[in-house]
């Protein structure tokens, strides 16, 4: 009989890719070193928009300004629910540290985070959530729920919202917007089909 495999190690849904050192440029302003990071989560995000799948990004940052993860929305190619851009940098954060709590870091994500991710975010104790576009309809942060500053938890994370907020938005729904106009064509084209038959 073969060797029982666990399912964990056999297919990883992350990888550990190296870090640069601290930013050399780290800004003396903090609204300027929030930019900074979320330009990175913006490239996740755009990463994520090429392999096809949600662009959402995000980065977490220790105190001292080190990129600690970053990662971009990984569901439909690992088929995995919990797979969103913020648990996958927290994952690869907690691994770099081998710690799975981040006192005192940063997460910079493009997008308000949901209910699974705000949960994360509070076992991590991030120090603080930076994110660009609010979600109405998931947003955990305040817009659908207020997970992260609930009053009944024992963690509370600083909150930071509107950072680069028109360009992650209209990454957004753009994306959206394509992929809509894509269905529509598969629509037409089926019911073009289904006429000649």
């Amino acid at each position: 009989m073969g060797e029982r495999v666990s399912r964990a190690t056999a297919v990883p849904c992350f990888t550990l890719v190296p870090m640069t050192e601290p930013l050399a440029c780290f800004p003396a302003d903090p609204l300027d070193a929030d930019e900074l990071y979320m330009r990175l989560a913006m490239a996740e995000a755009r990463a994520a928009e090429s392999a096809g799948e949600v662009p959402v990004g995000a980065v977490v940052v220790s105190a001292a300004g080190e990129v600690l993860g970053r990662a971009h929305n990984a569901v439909l190619r690992t088929h995995d629910p919990t797979a969103h851009a913020e648990i996958v940098a927290l994952r690869e954060a907690g691994l770099r540290l081998g710690n799975y709590r981040l006192n005192g870091a940063t997460l910079y994500c493009t997008l308000e985070p949901c209910a699974m991710c705000a949960g994360a975010i509070l076992h991590a104790r991030l120090r603080r959530v930076v994110f660009a576009a609010r979600d109405p309809k998931a947003g955990a942060c305040g817009s659908a729920l207020d997970v992260m500053n609930h009053p009944a938890l024992n963690h509370r994370a600083e909150l930071t919202a509107g950072v680069l907020e028109e360009e992650c938005s209209a990454m957004l729904t753009n994306f959206f917007r394509r992929r809509r106009l894509s269905q529509q064509r598969v629509v037409h084209l089926n019911v073009a089909d289904a006429e000649k038959v």
